[in-house]
């Protein structure tokens, strides 16, 4: 089954469309894979960049020091989080009504002063 100049013919605009559809769409990927830092590969799936593994592994290591520094801050934040937790919930709205007998008692003792002054 050849394909004849008509049938050639017909197809062409297809033919054209979804090449131009296709390159398009690789440009797009690629465009995104550099834009969120991921690695371009060429036509065997190799990464082209970083070009050298000493920046690879620098990468890596940097990665791994920010990840290790944002889990001692999320440790810090649980146990701020535990802290107000056991605050809040051991002592319970007692807290409210201390600060309020402690605010009783000193203005009581501010008016035994007042009185014992004059």
């Amino acid at each position: 089954m050849a394909l004849d100049l008509a049938t050639l013919e017909m197809l062409s605009p297809v033919i054209v469309v979804a090449t131009a559809i296709g390159t398009a769409g690789w440009v797009f990927n690629n465009w995104l894979r550099m834009r969120h830092g991921y690695p371009l590969e060429n036509s065997w799936g190799k990464s082209i960049y970083p070009k050298t593994d000493g920046e690879a592994q620098a990468r890596v290591q940097l990665l791994t020091q920010e990840n290790a520094e944002l889990r001692a801050e999320v440790s810090a934040m649980k146990d701020r989080m535990a802290a107000v937790e056991r605050i809040v919930t051991d002592q319970g709205y007692d807290v409210a009504r201390q600060i309020e007998g402690l605010r009783e008692a000193r203005s009581l003792a501010q008016a035994a002063d007042k009185e014992t002054r004059q």
